[in-house]
């Protein structure tokens, strides 16, 4: 959800992200290396620390290290991608064509959803 435009998730990372992100505003908190295992089907709770690690590693999580329940998504990332988005719209704004004015409007939608 939170991501920026201008770095390249892999479809697990993606998958992982959008996860813990849904866990996170669903229980007010974050969930447990297992917890992660289990909803994405992995098979060890080690392959889930080393993808944690690695999605920490590019900045779009953080955790503190030794506390359960610790993970959040990156607050710097976020504002990245809403200044992204935000420039996406102005830049639709500028071609004014209908396929511009439609896909603006759904743009602001989804600014206004994220905000939330």
């Amino acid at each position: 959800m939170v991501y920026t435009l201008d770095m390249k998730l892999t479809k697990k990372q993606k998958i992982m992200l959008d996860f813990i992100d849904g866990f996170i505003k669903g229980n007010g908190y974050s969930p447990t290396l297992r917890e992660i295992m289990r909803a994405l089907g992995y098979k060890s709770v080690s392959t889930v620390a080393k993808h944690v690690d690695n999605l920490v590693a590019a900045g779009f999580l953080e955790k503190q290290d030794g506390e359960v329940r610790s993970l959040t998504l990156s607050s710097e990332k976020k504002e990245v991608w809403w200044q992204n988005l935000a420039k996406e719209i102005k830049k639709r704004e500028a071609e004014d064509n209908e396929k511009s004015r439609s896909e603006v409007e759904i743009l602001k939608k989804a600014l206004e959803i994220v905000r939330q």
